[in-house]
């Protein structure tokens, strides 16, 4: 990553996308679960970010070394602090369930229109939004075919969100950041000026794109390159591993520039 070691200061929180930032080929290789105890050691906090479900993220908060964990594109938060889980969610549970009434339906039409895709696995694990596989267990969809699961959505005024595996849909004013700002704010007491200075962002997907949007360390792993004609605001930084790999290249930047 040609110049991305020149933070103007050190690095506090490393914001970052799980699928196919972390992992590779839906695994959480040693290098980069090593990473975040790394990472952890030298007093940076991690916090994951992802559309993967809430019972994904209770484990996630639970065990792994991190301050925190976002999730369903930002429905909720969860962090296991001093033996105790925190948990925020941005909908009430009566909004939650006639939400999820209408995303049903939106399911029923999906299916039936789009073939070849389907529910992802984990569906059963989530709480707020509806996710389609159009990769991760079913043979690859077309550019063409996932642009028609989003259209869908949207006609039901519903929000989707392309991500390296699944577009997730849900109803809400919510994303990646918006959330992730919250809980740089009540769980992390960040004032909002030390967030572009002490915050950085790593992910790989057009649902990352509010995270690179906002932040100004802002990176990618190289396997972003397959999404990069679909984004509009990009990452400074692209890391010459991809997933797993290109997450721990970002670590060890940081923790050389933190003096560590």
């Amino acid at each position: 990553m040609k110049n991305a070691d020149a933070f103007k200061n050190k690095i506090s929180i490393l914001c970052t996308d799980i699928d196919d930032t972390m992992t590779d080929e839906g695994q959480l290789h040693p290098e980069a679960y090593q990473s975040v105890w790394d990472l952890a050691d030298c007093g940076v906090r991690v916090v994951p970010i992802t559309g993967r479900p809430a019972g994904y993220c209770e484990m996630i908060a639970r065990y792994w070394p991190v301050a925190g964990v976002i999730g369903e594109n930002g429905a909720f938060y969860f962090r296991y602090h001093q033996k105790k889980m925190h948990r925020f969610f941005l909908q009430t549970e009566k909004e939650r369930l006639a939400h999820q009434k209408k995303l049903k339906k939106i399911q029923i039409e999906i299916l039936k229109k789009i073939p070849g895709c389907a529910v992802s696995s984990d569906q059963f694990c989530r709480l707020f939004d509806l996710a389609i596989d159009f990769c991760e267990d079913v043979k690859p969809l077309s550019a063409t075919e996932i642009k028609k699961i989003v259209s869908i959505f949207e006609k039901h005024h519903a929000q989707a969100k392309v991500s390296s595996i699944h577009i997730n849909g849900w109803f809400g004013d919510f994303n990646k950041l918006t959330t992730t700002l919250t809980f740089l704010k009540k769980e992390m007491k960040l004032k909002t000026a030390e967030f572009k200075n002490q915050v950085a962002f790593i992910g790989d997907s057009p649902n990352d794109e509010p995270m690179w949007k906002y932040f100004r360390n802002t990176f990618a792993v190289a396997n972003f390159k397959n999404f990069e004609k679909q984004i509009q605001h990009k990452p400074r930084f692209i890391t010459t591993g991809s997933g797993g790999l290109g997450f721990r290249e970002l670590s060890k930047i940081i923790i050389k520039n933190n003096l560590c």
